[in-house]
């Protein structure tokens, strides 16, 4: 595991500096505290951080071929390395090293870009090619490890993070308002938008390769949606858990101590049961709790506790209080863009638990995504059926009776679900899908900026980026569209993004299971009907789980792995918000308009609305507009 950066300029003539190369990387110690490694050769140059956990004696990087015409960096795992290298030494390819890292290099000799087919894992890879002057850069399919570039045409910079990019003296740092607009619409940016104009992410499931002529990006994979599997329920389900279960042991490959987030839901419990049938030692297991005001947030550490006791782990709890700065200054710092899941919350603090004890932990995230596990999803399908004329009608009349209702005391979203789906009901389903995403719907976001920031944004193309691979997914069925939209957007530009970025923060290796591609190409081709059965999501998940997980599991109300913010924003971090959204607070920065946003804070407040996600996203903007402002201070001043 590691941080990757690196610089190709398409002047011959120029020289790299290794000294910029170093400044790159040394932003990436966090991702990579064990060793450092750089590689420069006239107008290129390389460099890498490493979090050594596979081959820690002998993996340091950059890693050359026999004949040294291909020079590699990589972040990452391939868990399938093993029998790829024993099969390129049966060929006559001679390894230094025992490093997944090497086994890309030499199956990239062999295949060149195909060699990506492959892989299981997660990665981003440079490849810089001596005799052909060629630069090859590629990421996982489904964007578990991140990748960030500039490019003007002659120079091309990249890094695993935005900050190692922007460490190059020449990249700009123009805000990109568009991407910003994003931000505010689903609470993170996403790809290929960053918050800056010039820097861009690379999408996942794409490679690039750029020379002396310029840079072509191309698509090595997508999620196939069809056929449709024909077995029973029960074939299905024994399918899925062996592949579930080979997902888990791959993922067990380490030299390090290792371990799992064990929440209290299905997903967690039984990645922790398939951990245990597989681990000669008790698996180590993490979970936590929220203390202050959380209103009827659901503590599920007594549900962890009887996963814990059936499979004898060596368990740990560790107790979030409301005093959330430090996290929100964490993923700040992570990100370098705004980013506003407030799961954040409880991921800082589940990997500050960990990494006291672990350098690799499992996580069950990804099945609600191959299972239609959200309550959106529910919500999606019997709109599905409201959306016939005559209960169209009836939801019309009773939109005013629903926007009138007050949010609940306690925080829970069913009325603020309620009123998404009364007011979407009459959308068609590609505007309605986006719409149960939005935090905030484009007339509302207009009114949000100053009006000289509006006229920057493109607000259409925010908007049609909720609904981009919904329309462009071949598939009748309209919860099919659904998952393929957010297994394409949301989760890796939210879910796996937060995972990497607050993970490697904490110099923590966090592995996805559920999020092996061959896994999600086998639940792809699930039937709808078979995710959500009579009202219950995650059926087939469920049922093949039960075996597996105590019963109580199955019986309380999903919550997910978020916090109680509705509640602390009413109560204990009120100080917070009257302190950073205040009229002069929003007023000095001349972006964002304070009516807007103290309406907003007022009618959260009274219960008029749940704006907790609106009031989130704006609390870590206003934090990251500061830091930048501080960071681009100390730039100057480095200059």
């Amino acid at each position: 595991m590691c941080g990757i950066a690196g610089v190709f300029e398409s002047d011959r003539t120029e020289q790299v500096d290794p000294a910029i190369i170093r400044r790159m990387t040394d932003c990436l110690i966090r991702r990579g505290p064990d060793d450092a490694g750089h590689y420069t050769e006239g107008p290129v140059g390389l460099g890498m951080r490493r979090l050594a956990i596979i081959d820690v004696a002998g993996g340091h990087q950059p890693i050359a071929n026999e004949d040294e015409s291909l020079w590699i960096v990589f972040n990452g795992e391939i868990f399938n390395h093993e029998p790829l290298q024993r099969a390129l030494m049966q060929r006559g390819h001679r390894f230094r090293t025992r490093s997944d890292t090497e086994t890309i290099l030499h199956l990239f000799e062999e295949e060149g870009p195909a060699c990506l087919r492959h892989f299981r894992g997660m990665f981003a890879i440079a490849i810089w090619d001596t005799r052909r002057r060629r630069l090859f850069i590629a990421r996982d399919r489904l964007g578990i490890k991140p990748l960030h570039y500039y490019y003007d045409g002659r120079r091309f910079v990249f890094g695993s993070e935005i900050k190692a990019v922007l460490a190059h003296p020449a990249v700009p740092r123009e805000r990109d308002w568009t991407g910003m607009d994003a931000y505010f619409t689903y609470g993170y940016v996403p790809s290929p938008w960053t918050a800056y104009k010039h820097v861009h992410k690379l999408e996942a499931g794409h490679y690039l390769f750029l020379d002396e002529r310029g840079m072509t990006v191309e698509r090595y994979w997508d999620l196939p949606l069809g056929p449709a599997h024909t077995g029973s329920v029960d074939d299905l389900q024994a399918e899925f858990l062996e592949r579930f279960r080979e997902s888990v042991e791959m993922r067990l490959l380490s030299e390090v101590p290792l371990g799992a987030f064990l929440s209290g839901g299905v997903d967690s419990s039984l990645l922790v049961a398939m951990m245990a049938r597989s681990s000669s030692s008790p698996v180590h297991t993490f979970t936590i709790g929220f203390g202050g005001r959380t209103g009827n947030y659901l503590d599920e550490r007594g549900f962890a506790r009887e996963v814990s006791e059936r499979y004898k782990t060596d368990h740990r709890e560790f107790e979030v209080m409301p005093a959330v700065e430090q996290a929100m200054d964490v993923a700040v710092e992570a990100f370098d863009e705004p980013f506003s899941d407030d799961s954040l919350i409880p991921t800082h603090h589940i990997c500050a638990l960990a990494r006291q004890h672990v350098t690799v932990a499992l996580t069950g995230l990804g099945g609600d995504e191959a299972f239609a596990g959200y309550e959106r999803y529910l919500g999606f399908r019997l709109s599905m059926v409201a959306a016939a004329a005559p209960w169209r009608q009836m939801l019309q009349a009773v939109s005013p009776l629903a926007r009138a209702l007050r949010e609940e005391q306690g925080g829970h979203y069913r009325v603020n679900h309620l009123k998404r789906f009364v007011a979407a009901a009459g959308l068609p389903p590609a505007e309605r899908w986006q719409s149960y995403h939005a935090i905030w719907p484009t007339e509302e976001r207009r009114a949000l900026y100053a009006p000289e920031i509006a006229r920057q944004i493109d607000f259409a193309a925010v908007d049609r980026a909720g609904r981009r691979y919904f329309e462009q997914c071949d598939t009748a069925d309209p919860l099919d569209r659904a998952l393929y939209q957010d297994i394409k957007m949301y989760l890796p530009d939210d879910i796996l993004a937060l995972t990497d970025r607050v993970g490697m923060w904490h110099s923590l290796e966090l592995r996805v299971p559920f999020v092996d591609h061959t896994l999600l190409e086998f639940c792809a081709r699930i039937p709808s009907g078979m995710k959500i059965r009579r009202g219950r999501k995650k059926y087939l998940l469920q049922e093949a789980a039960r075996a597996f997980v105590p019963p109580s599991i199955f019986s309380h109300r999903k919550q997910g792995f978020a916090s109680p913010m509705a509640s602390w924003l009413r109560g204990d971090l009120k100080p917070l918000v009257e302190r950073e959204l205040s009229a002069a607070a929003i007023d000095g920065g001349g972006i964002l308009r304070s009516d807007t946003v103290g309406a907003l804070v007022t009618a959260h407040e009274e219960r008029r609305s749940l704006n907790n996600k609106q009031l989130f996203a704006l609390l870590m903007f206003q934090r990251w507009t500061r830091h930048v402002e501080g960071s681009a201070s100390r730039v100057a001043l480095a200059v």
